[in-house]
């Protein structure tokens, strides 16, 4: 006998899952199975990069790690991620100001879920597509910041804190990844120093997500090396063990923040998480060790930038307009002759290739998927490089040619 679900029906797929599913329906498999190209998906090579530290093999568990974790995080890992900012960074933060979560999102999940009802989040236009999931099964209100050509995909950051027809209850929260996943733009130096001066004011704070800290120029983009006194402000800073240090896997992430509110996130922990698994908190101490992080920052950069030049030059001589900025391993790309993204992933499919619509990163779109909502970013998309090895740009950029030659040739441009 069938019966209705007690669970709620507004809670579907993640947009890049969407993607995935799409995917295996058309091919037959899943997208990473042998002779797929996972130009869809953000993670990183999770092998050794040329000149870059070995990843551990193995660690030692001892009976102590069989206990229950502690729900803030085990102490050897939030001093870690504390000495590894002070170290890079020239931050004074304590273990105390850092909490524990198995992977990034939950944590951005987490401080979303306990914002006060007067708190207002602003986001770009265009972001990361869990973003849109997390705002609204939180329930949170937040007001999208355009994202246009004419801004360059990278609105100013006042943009972030207008406080226009607001009433003065009202505070704000932006949130903002950086560098920017889809659009690679990146606040750094005295941009990213403004940014932090803005949300350490009254009624202001930030949610920034530093999942790509290591895929720039710099080889350590943060917010933390401009806050002034974090234990009186209303900044967050997430970041994980998943991108820069080559490890998706494990589930390690945390969020830098004021004493206070990570006692919250720690009394949240303690009924609604339990802690995070020892093994890997220990697998991510080892991953922190301080000669190895310097190692793995020289590598990511080196090859991530070479990575992100080449396939640059190479969609732009396919006649794709390039807006991408200088960090993250992602291109963000306009489709010419009006073509849409939704047409060209249909003609990925058939061979085993599939990008990220832009409709997907539109923080503005409905929800529920109501049809008759047009995006501005149609006609845009999301490349990963993460993943791919330098052997295979060759193929990648073949496949693509071919794929768009034949959606150009199409009469109906569907």
């Amino acid at each position: 006998m069938n019966r209705a679900s007690f669970l709620s029906d507004n809670c579907p797929p993640m947009g890049i899952y969407e993607t995935l599913y799409a995917f295996r329906d058309s091919f037959g498999q899943f997208m990473g199975s042998p002779g797929t190209h996972p130009w869809s998906q953000g993670f990183p090579l999770t092998s050794r990069l040329a000149g870059g530290p070995e990843l551990p093999g193995s660690i030692d568990v001892t009976d102590d790690d069989r206990l229950y974790p502690k729900a803030w995080g085990h102490p050897l890992l939030r001093t870690a991620i504390a000495d590894h900012y002070n170290s890079f960074y020239g931050s004074k933060i304590a273990p105390e100001n850092v909490m524990v979560f198995a992977g990034g999102r939950p944590g951005i999940y987490a401080v979303l879920a306990f914002l006060k009802k007067h708190v207002e989040v602003r986001i770009g236009n265009v972001e990361w597509p869990a973003y849109l999931d997390i705002l609204t099964q939180t329930g949170t209100n937040w007001r999208v910041v355009p994202f246009t050509k004419e801004n360059g995909f990278h609105p100013a950051n006042a943009a972030y804190f207008d406080r226009t027809g607001l009433n003065d209850k009202t505070h704000l929260l932006p949130v903002i990844s950086n560098p920017g996943n889809p659009t690679g733009h990146t606040r750094s130096g005295a941009e990213l120093a403004e940014l932090i001066a803005l949300a350490e004011q009254p009624k202001n704070g930030i949610l920034l997500d530093e999942a790509y800290e290591m895929f720039h120029a710099s080889k350590g983009v943060s917010g933390i090396r401009y806050v002034k006194d974090l234990d009186n402000s209303n900044v967050f800073l997430a970041g994980a063990c998943t991108k820069g240090l080559q490890c998706p896997g494990i589930r390690v992430g945390w969020i830098i923040a004021s004493r206070k509110n990570i006692e919250t996130l720690g009394n949240f922990s303690s009924f609604g998480m339990g802690g995070i698994s020892h093994p890997s908190q220990l697998y991510a101490v080892k991953l922190l060790e301080p000669r190895r992080v310097a190692q793995a920052r020289d590598a990511v950069e080196r090859h991530y930038s070479q990575q992100r030049q080449r396939y640059g030059e190479a969609f732009a001589s396919l006649g794709l307009c390039v807006h991408t900025g200088d960090g993250g391993f992602y291109h963000w790309l306009e489709l010419p002759d009006g073509l849409d993204a939704d047409g060209l992933n249909r003609r990925l499919f058939k061979h085993g290739a599939a990008i990220l619509k832009g409709f997907d990163c539109d923080m503005a779109r409905p929800h529920d998927k109501d049809p008759g909502y047009r995006s501005p970013y149609a006609s845009f998309f999301r490349f990963s490089f993460g993943p791919l090895l330098p052997e295979s740009f060759a193929s990648d950029i073949a496949i693509l040619r071919r794929v768009l030659g034949e959606y150009r040739a199409a009469g109906d441009k569907s």
